[in-house]
């Protein structure tokens, strides 16, 4: 086998994947193609072009002969983040919830309306399948309930592992079973392909708020899904009509961003480990959640004020979102789920005391050491400190990141 054709490690491909054609073409940066449209001379070969994308999603290599239909600075994007996750190929959004919407729209235009969720999920993703705004239909089930709840008209099955905010996981090779022929969309923007795959178990669909992790550093929007090319080919079609392209640079900066992502996201993960364990010995925190594949995400719940813990940070920024390079606090029952109805909000495992920590690339002693003041009196002594545990009891396991 040559070294075109053997599998290359996740570390690598997040270096190269999407880049390399760059020596040939005499470059070491990708260029950024900002052009919004692109000349031809040629009226009937391009009307024949727009006539074979409209029927198939599909242009030839060709210009792509106006930016809603596609641009190579994001087309270098979709190209890296497929081979990160495993699949065909990937389509770029304006941001997550555009990407999300997307997918509802093909299956709507399938004429299938009907989704079966598992809670949590993203607030905005909850509220977006709740509110039937575009037509469609959830029944929200637990793991154990996806084969019943699924019907004729279902189009899709989504669930999000580990879960925002509580960390959750679901056993996405049991649920993608369960799934039968209805593509399931996995969520799988805390994990990253660093630390899984969902295709590996089963999954069609893998979708990203590349906001988050895969951008890295608070500065781009935009979102992603990974499939298949023949569901691609129909995700282009909704992103031409409906405009929600991503921009070139944003495009650019979420390549660049990918090629840090595995240092990032292990570096952020082994603090985030430590702070669990020092959370989780400490009397001011009642229960920490921890997802078994690790993560540089860490909930807790607090027996005192969470937003006194929330102004009283000052390393740590208190503010929406997550995956930059500095640490992030929030309370989801404030913010990220506030469009979650109470109710919902609860029963899902969101609390009113629960706080979310994105660990970014600080050091754990200044992080713990701000945490420490924001928690307030009572710190415990090193001999409280226990090992951490997951949602449901159980220690952590490592494991090795997906190559």
């Amino acid at each position: 086998m040559d070294d075109h054709s053997r599998p290359r490690a996740l570390a690598t491909e997040a270096v190269h994947a999407g880049r390399d054609d760059l020596a040939a073409l005499g470059l070491h940066a990708p260029p950024i193609d900002l052009s919004t449209t692109y000349p031809s001379a040629d009226s009937r070969a391009e009307a024949a072009r727009v006539d074979a994308f409209a029927a198939h999603g599909v242009l030839d290599e060709g210009p792509p002969v106006y930016g809603r239909l596609g641009n190579p600075t994001v087309a270098r994007f979709e190209t890296a983040l497929a081979r990160l996750e495993g699949t065909d190929t990937a389509v770029a959004f304006a941001s997550g919830m555009a990407a999300l919407t997307a997918v509802l729209l093909v299956r709507l235009g399938a004429g299938l309306r009907h989704v079966v969720a598992v809670r949590p999920l993203y607030g905005c993703s909850d509220h977006l399948l709740t509110a039937g705004a575009l037509g469609s239909e959830v029944t929200w089930v637990d793991p154990v309930g996806i084969a019943d709840a699924i019907r004729p008209d279902t189009g899709l099955v989504m669930v999000e592992s580990p879960a925002n905010p509580t960390l959750a996981e679901v056993d996405l090779r049991a649920v993608a079973h369960a799934c039968g022929s209805v593509p399931l969309l996995v969520d799988n923007t805390f994990a990253t392909p660093v630390l899984q795959r969902p295709l590996d178990s089963g999954a069609r669909l893998v979708l990203h708020s590349a906001t988050k992790f895969l951008g890295g550093h608070g500065d781009v929007l935009g979102g992603v899904v990974a499939c298949d090319e023949l569901f691609a080919r129909e995700l282009r079609k909704v992103r031409f009509a409906t405009g929600g392209v991503l921009h070139p640079l944003a495009g650019y900066l979420l390549l660049r961003g990918l090629s840090t992502l595995p240092v990032r996201v292990r570096a952020a993960s082994a603090t985030a480990a430590e702070l669990v364990r020092r959370l989780t010995g400490d009397p001011r925190v009642t229960r920490v959640h921890y997802p078994r594949i690790g993560g540089a995400i860490v909930a807790f719940e607090v027996a005192g004020d969470p937003h006194a813990v929330i102004a009283g940070v000052r390393l740590v920024t208190p503010a929406v979102s997550l995956g930059s390079v500095d640490s992030l606090i929030q309370h989801p029952a404030s913010i990220s789920h506030r469009v979650v109805a109470a109710d919902d909000r609860r029963a899902a495992g969101v609390g009113d005391r629960l706080l979310r920590l994105s660990v970014g690339l600080e050091d754990v002693e200044d992080l713990w050491a701000d945490l420490d003041r924001a928690l307030g009196p009572g710190r415990p002594r090193l001999s409280a400190v226990r090992p951490a545990r997951t949602a449901d009891g159980t220690a952590p396991v490592p494991r090795r990141a997906v190559r």
